[in-house]
């Protein structure tokens, strides 16, 4: 049996109980398909841990993690500290020092699950959205002078690299290649940001018409691109976008597949030479916090795309096919889904869908 090394990081609010509901889901779709187990190690971490500490996580936590073949993370953010405090302690580091350039969020309108776009069914929207994790828009370069005078400024530097612009953009074309799709769209902002976007436009098509001349590209302004998600999402297959962009895209691109409680994404690092993190888009939902009603199919989600990356892609696709089985059948579902049910009673069902298939 193949075992996984998992560094487990519940982190905040909600994030504590979808954790612990899905590593329950894990374990018996280990025990029920005998191919895989998990060898989790917790770790406190999150901003509960800086109210104690003054740190979001220990000063050495990267070298910790840099161990383990994955992360899997709840949520990170609490009230009383400030998000840039909570992002920039644990999770950029992560990202970044792993070099995970890969931030992989899937737009699939799942069976039992109504889009606000009312005319869409499951299934006529699935895409994914390629968002570069390191760089970009989020580069930590930049600083303030004069702080609290009339001239106060403020300076934040975009940085893009054709080393980083390069891997982010073979890898969509990738992707659309190796699982059938046609089509990769970019999305710009050429027409007014008039230096980093036209070199990204530059090293998407250069690269699109060398190694991948089968695959249709398109650029699209993010704008437009923003609404043509809502007006026409069956259009599209593989969309790549810098840091911001598809940061913005990606929760839009939740919120017409039924909203970020069930969105899952992956940080990946495709050379495999250091750990890939895989978490829910969703916050810490303080607000819901402890009342055990939190959604955990984001989280779920999240787990059916680590299956995939550590080889056991079927195993991941009978993880959703349950998911999507207890979502059609409309019994079990939490409140932001208009029921009544708990974390737990849906971790329950989906755990009973999977003890039906013929293992």
């Amino acid at each position: 049996m193949e075992k996984t090394s998992v560094a487990l990081i519940p982190g905040d609010g909600i994030g504590i109980e979808v954790v612990a509901e899905t590593r329950r889901v894990l374990d018996k779709l280990s025990a029920f398909s005998g191919s895989v187990t998990f060898d989790y190690t917790e770790f406190p971490w999150g901003c509960q841990y800086y109210v104690e500490h003054g740190v979001m996580a220990p000063r050495d936590f990267l070298s910790t993690l840099a161990d383990f073949e994955t992360i899997f993370l709840g949520a990170v953010g609490y009230p009383g500290v400030p998000d840039h405090v909570s992002l920039w302690g644990l999770l950029l580091p992560i990202r970044r020092t792993f070099e995970q350039y890969v931030n992989l969020r899937p737009v699939k309108l799942l069976r039992g699950v109504e889009s606000p776009l009312r005319k869409y069914a499951a299934g006529d929207i699935d895409f994914v959205v390629i968002r570069e994790n390191t760089e970009g828009e989020y580069s930590n370069i930049g600083g303030r002078i004069h702080s609290g005078l009339p001239q106060e400024t403020v300076i934040q530097n975009t940085v893009f690299t054709r080393f980083g612009c390069e891997r982010i953009i073979r890898y969509a074309y990738e992707l659309a290649v190796v699982s059938s799709k046609k089509k990769v769209c970019g999305a710009t902002k050429s027409n007014g940001i008039n230096w980093t976007m036209p070199f990204w436009d530059e090293i998407f098509d250069a690269v699109g018409e060398a190694e991948f001349p089968q695959v249709e590209r398109q650029l699209v302004h993010i704008d437009a691109l923003s609404a043509f998600f809502v007006l026409k999402p069956h259009e599209f297959e593989v969309v790549v976008a810098s840091n911001l962009f598809g940061d913005i895209l990606t929760d839009l691109g939740a919120a017409i597949v039924g909203g970020i409680g069930i969105a899952p994404s992956a940080n990946i690092n495709p050379r495999r030479d250091h750990p890939s993190m895989f978490e829910p888009v969703h916050g810490s939902a303080p607000d819901i916090a402890g009342k055990g009603i939190a959604n955990p199919v984001g989280q779920i989600w999240s787990a059916k795309m680590m299956l995939d990356h550590i080889g056991q892609s079927e195993l991941g696709d009978r993880l959703l096919e349950s998911v999507e089985e207890v979502l059609a059948e409309g019994i079990v579902r939490t409140p932001d889904f208009g029921g009544a049910s708990t974390t737990a009673e849906v971790a329950d069902a989906v755990i009973e869908k999977l003890s039906r298939l013929d293992w």
